[in-house]
């Protein structure tokens, strides 16, 4: 079967490593599976974040904030580390080794007091790749990480032939018994394929081939009124002191939101690339803000730093937090890059005829939901699973014709897939919505009730983080694997 991933990002970069392990050989002997990675930018290995943001075009399709923490940066929810440990154990210890390990939620008021405190750490399965955290219990914790940090432990475990420089114009979707053309912005020869994955993102090209009769700008992406810019401070005795460690702390004012957290483990930590401890920090600290901006800025890139600073620091000035005041207050403080948030409407469908998407190509979350990149790894690894079963049963019967038996199991697994994934992301779409209007501008009054609520809620922790942890245990493996269990028994 000829496979065609559009887009080397990390849901295209996962997409083959899970696709390469789960799927089954044909039963010929001398076929198998061709994969194919096309990817408009750079994609070397040993890149830079700043060399692959200088090969992303410019302007406003260039930089978005759907799925991050802080400008580069994002974090893994348990339900994504679980599926990194499923997909790579090894290549896990890599990412949380380039990242940091948060067990706790600590949301503040501007002013500094503590509102409420949740756990983000949940219990693991019974696998013997995770460690034990002193107590004789295996939990599985979130993780930060720069964007960059996690793409490149994906990249380097991707054939540097698989992936092919080259910006994708057009994908065409013919009858269910024909194969799927894939055309190209520099005219060059199309190319057909019996599966195509658009992992292409927010702006995603793959998206227009599931809606043919449609012309124009299909589902445009919406700008939601906020922006992010963040960085990269030096963590100091001080602010030691006030970061918790193995925390990530947000804090609500009435003129936006901050939020920061320990960058790295400390290389002298024995566990800094296990999930399931808490290390000391290194001495770094990240940070974010994210505040209204009525109409979306268009020059992404060339940024007056000085000028954002100054801003900055007035919105920030009154905020008591003694930490958002070093970090504001910094000399060496630098920002680079505005990160608008976007989201994308909801599509009807995410497959058609040979076509299927997932990541952001199929929803892009706001970053306030912190499940962007878990989705996006939920989604591949569903899919991976259900296109395995469909093709292990396809192949059982050497009489049917190869091509045909691939082309009904890649409609049955699309489907299966888009029908799971489709209502879960969804309803984490709905509650990061309520949760994202927090970050607007608001009134005295209405700030302060924000903050009388969130002191309220703070009394009943289980309460407030019951929908966090519903998403965070999920096992997208056993839901497949209930699907599945209940197709056979019909």
């Amino acid at each position: 079967m000829k496979i065609v991933i559009i887009g080397a990002g990390i849901s295209g970069l996962t997409s083959y490593l899970s696709l390469k392990k789960h799927l089954p050989r044909p039963s010929a002997p001398a076929t198998d599976h061709v994969y194919t990675i096309y990817e408009a930018y750079d994609t070397d290995k040993d890149s830079t974040f700043e060399q692959r943001l200088s090969t992303s075009g410019i302007g406003e399709t260039s930089l978005h904030s759907s799925t991050l923490i802080v400008g580069g940066g994002l974090g893994i929810g348990p339900n994504g580390v679980n599926v990194l440990r499923r997909l790579d154990s090894e290549m896990l210890r890599d990412i949380v080794a380039g990242g940091y390990v948060v067990s706790k939620y600590n949301m503040k008021s501007k002013h500094g007091t503590l509102l409420m405190s949740m756990d983000s750490q949940v219990p693991a399965s019974d696998d013997d790749d995770v460690d034990e955290d002193g107590s004789g219990k295996k939990m599985i914790n979130s993780v930060a990480t720069s964007r960059h940090s996690l793409w490149r432990c994906l990249r380097t475990r991707v054939p540097d032939g698989i992936i092919i420089n080259k910006r994708v114009s057009q994908v065409i979707t013919g009858s269910k018994a024909e194969p799927v053309t894939v055309r190209f912005e520099d005219g060059s020869e199309p190319v057909e394929a019996d599966l195509v994955i658009g992992a292409d993102g927010l702006r995603s090209t793959t998206k227009n081939a599931l809606f043919p009769d449609i012309k124009g700008d299909i589902y445009p992406p919406q700008y939601e009124g906020l922006v992010g810019i963040g960085g990269f401070i030096n963590l100091t005795p001080d602010l030691r002191r006030n970061v918790g460690k193995g925390t990530m702390t947000f804090v609500s004012g009435g003129n936006g939101f901050f939020g920061y957290f320990p960058a790295t483990s400390s290389s002298s930590s024995p566990h800094r690339d296990s999930i399931s401890h808490i290390s000391e920090p290194s001495d770094q600290l990240g940070w974010w803000s994210t505040y209204a901006m009525k109409e979306c800025p268009t020059d992404l890139r060339n940024v007056n730093s000085e000028a954002i600073i100054k801003e900055l620091r007035a919105r920030h000035k009154h905020w008591g937090d003694p930490v958002i005041q070093q970090i504001i207050n910094d000399e060496a403080l630098e920002i680079k890059h505005i990160y608008p948030t976007w989201t994308a409407p909801e599509i009807p469908t995410w497959e058609r005829n040979g076509v299927v998407l997932v990541g952001d190509a199929a929803h892009a979350l706001p970053s306030t939901s912190g499940q962007g990149s878990s989705q996006a790894l939920e989604d591949v690894e569903a899919f991976s699973l259900f296109l395995s079963h469909q093709l292990r049963n396809a192949y059982k019967n050497p009489l049917a014709s190869q091509a045909a038996t691939e082309r009904v199991a890649v409609a049955t697994a699309t489907r299966r897939y888009v029908e799971l994934r489709k209502p879960h992301v969804k309803k984490i779409l709905e509650h990061a919505k309520q949760m994202q209007d927090n970050k607007r501008d608001k009134s005295v009054i209405e700030e302060y009730l924000m903050y009388f609520f969130m002191w309220i809620m703070g009394w009943f922790p289980s309460v407030v983080s019951k929908p966090l942890m519903e998403v965070a245990v999920y096992n997208v493996k056993d839901e497949v694997e209930r699907v599945l269990g209940q197709s056979q028994s019909m």
